[in-house]
């Protein structure tokens, strides 16, 4: 696996949906083997450049290629190389688990035995073998989210498109589907994930990048975004109140120093949280001042993406992006390829 090439590639990127502009020029680059998280606000345009790459959708303007062709001029070639897990479950609630896993590994080319064989394999993979007999309509939400994302890795595809694969969830659920992700990337899968969950993209993502108002206005490591934030926060509760008692801060604080209603508790942005507790302490015994406790909470995705965006982490009131309009048929160019495989499911 070359690291150097990029599996996911986009330049320019814009669509329109009516008066609303839902992308407004975009540019990614997704190195092989790796993970790029993509946050924003509900209606950011994470759901449009989706639907661009996996070829549901043609953009206005720009480009884009995956694991090397074009999405609009040989998507039949970018929907062979491809699995995609979206939003709400794709798969027949009337058929049993082995039943969909089968279906979508012959509607993908495989033969019957090769499908069946690839059913166990995947059913055993995801802890899914005891319900591989029943219907999904009788599954919990982890079993079906599991079930999807074995499903859109079938054919063994290089790269995967995950939009928001753990919402709804509960913990132990989601614990399990980052197990799933992290195998899917030890193996060499590329992966885009969308996600509400900042710890999500915390712990799964190898870059992030923030969309808002279909621009990105943030790229970089977790670690990169949280130093841009401007430092650690800083929170002080004393013993009792004492009036003008935030003066002992100056210097060592980057900012004003909100006082609690109270009067205990003292919060205040720092530059570097090395060292701070000490000083605090010092500062406050100098003028008398008892403390109880002294904390440095260094910056979260949740400080960035408020700061970023001045809204409050994703997950909150939705807001969807606007509902896409019937695309025309895509004018096939070099690839002409007739394979419509299921929308929201390019398997």
């Amino acid at each position: 696996m070359d690291r150097n090439r990029n599996m996911i590639e986009a330049e320019g990127l814009t669509k329109r949906y009516g008066e609303t502009q839902a992308l407004a020029g975009i540019d990614l680059a997704v190195p092989a083997g790796t993970v790029l998280g993509v946050l924003g606000p509900n209606g950011a345009g994470k759901t449009t450049a989706v639907r661009i790459l996996t070829t549901l959708a043609t953009p206005d303007g720009g480009r884009a290629r995956v694991a090397g062709f074009d999405v609009v001029r040989q998507a039949g070639q970018v929907r062979r190389r491809i699995g995609v897990t979206a939003q709400d479950a794709t798969l027949d609630e009337m058929l049993t688990g082995r039943q969909n896993l089968v279906m979508v590994g012959e509607l993908s080319g495989l033969r019957r035995r090769e499908a069946e064989a690839r059913a166990t394999d995947l059913l055993e993979r995801f802890t899914l073998t005891d319900a591989a007999g029943r219907q999904i309509k009788g599954y919990s939400g982890g079993m079906r989210r599991r079930l999807d994302l074995a499903a859109s890795i079938v054919t063994r595809p290089p790269v995967l498109f995950l939009d928001e694969p753990t919402t709804g969830l509960d913990p132990v659920s989601r614990q399990r589907m980052w197990e799933v992700i992290r195998e899917l990337v030890a193996g060499g899968s590329t992966l885009l994930l969308t996600t509400q969950y900042l710890d999500e993209a915390d712990a799964l993502a190898d870059r992030i990048v923030v969309i808002d108002h279909g621009r990105i206005i943030a790229d970089g490591t977790a670690s990169e975004l949280k130093a841009a934030t401007g430092g650690a926060r800083l929170e002080v509760t004393l013993a009792e109140p004492r009036p003008g008692a935030e003066a002992a801060l100056d210097g060592l604080v980057s900012g004003p120093v909100d006082v609690s209603r109270d009067g205990v508790r003292l919060r205040a942005a720092v530059r570097s949280g090395s060292g701070v507790a000490s000083a605090v302490i010092r500062a406050f015994d100098a003028v008398g001042v008892l403390v109880d406790d002294v904390a440095v909470h260094p910056p979260s995705l949740d400080d960035v993406f408020f700061s970023l965006t001045g809204a409050p982490a994703p997950g909150a009131e939705p807001q969807p992006e606007p509902e896409p309009q019937p695309e025309p048929e895509p004018q096939p160019g070099p690839d002409p390829d007739p394979d419509h495989v299921l929308e929201g499911a390019v398997r």
